[in-house]
């Protein structure tokens, strides 16, 4: 099964007889709340989950954004009307960073039908609603570990061993900024692999053919196994979504570079990936 799904695919299985539970999970880094967004306006039928608070753990020792507990992850889904025989499409305001972090929690977690709306909530073209659903209540327990998940101490050994991506802009894994984390750079021996370059201006993401393309030039067909970090683990799911797109299996460092560069122990590289 794809992990991304057209508007017009959705369209067509929203009215038919297995509709599929919707997520909207507008958010942005540093920007306003989304709910007020949601409320002005949603694709019919979507439920509003909140990145910070139900896709997330507290920021801490972790990272900004670590792993949410299981057991409340559940139960945030469970609310939505998750369950587990039910297919689940997940959409954002067309950035598909955070629409990528409930699709990746959602098939760590165990759930094996789950797709991106591609382009997010800008490449719908149907009505909007304002009403907010109330979903019957779904079945859905996490089982997590049905992807690879990275720590620090597993990041650091695979950028030697094998190929870890670095998704953050180009000019924090160089260090030549930092504008949120505690110091700038890379982990060493990581690749730079910029998010935004897995899709175009509209945010849908490019054909799989030149995704695999873009990863093959990096590395990735000669490897062992791929990761991919970023700044918190937002964007990195993203890049693990183009790569499962791209038909490569790849793991995700949660913790990524608020993690690493938070302990003053870790190495930090900085400069250009070498040739």
């Amino acid at each position: 099964m794809k992990p991304i799904i057209t508007a017009s695919e959705y369209a067509s299985e929203s009215a038919g007889p297995r509709p599929p539970v919707l997520l909207d999970v507008r958010w942005q880094l540093g920007g306003p709340h989304g709910r007020p967004d949601y409320e002005a306006g949603h694709i019919p039928g979507a439920v509003f989950v909140d990145l910070d608070a139900e896709l997330a753990g507290p920021a801490g020792a972790g990272g900004r954004h670590p792993l949410p507990d299981p057991e409340e992850f559940g139960a945030v889904m469970r609310r939505a009307g998750v369950s587990r025989g039910t297919p689940v499409v997940v959409y954002d305001g067309g950035q598909g960073w955070a629409a990528a972090r409930a699709w990746w929690l959602l098939r760590w977690t165990g759930h094996e039908d789950v797709r991106v709306l591609d382009g997010g909530l800008a490449a719908w073209e149907g009505d909007l609603q304002k009403e907010t659903p109330i979903p019957a209540e779904g079945d859905f327990r996490p089982a997590p570990g049905a992807l690879p998940l990275l720590d620090a101490d597993g990041a650091a050994a695979l950028a030697r061993t094998g190929l870890l991506l670095d998704a953050r802009a180009a000019e924090r894994y160089r260090g030549d900024v930092e504008p949120i984390d505690r110091v700038g750079g890379h982990i060493p021996g990581a690749v730079s692999a910029p998010t935004s370059e897995n899709a175009r201006d509209d945010g849908r993401f490019l054909p799989a053919r030149s995704l695999a393309a873009r990863f093959e030039g990096l590395g990735a067909d000669r490897a062992p196994e791929v990761g991919v970090y970023c700044g918190s683990g937002v964007s990195g799911a993203h890049e693990v979504l183009a790569l499962a797109v791209a038909g490569i299996s790849a793991a995700l460092y949660a913790g990524s570079w608020s993690e690493w560069s938070a302990d003053e122990s870790r190495p930090v590289a900085t400069g250009p990936a070498p040739q």
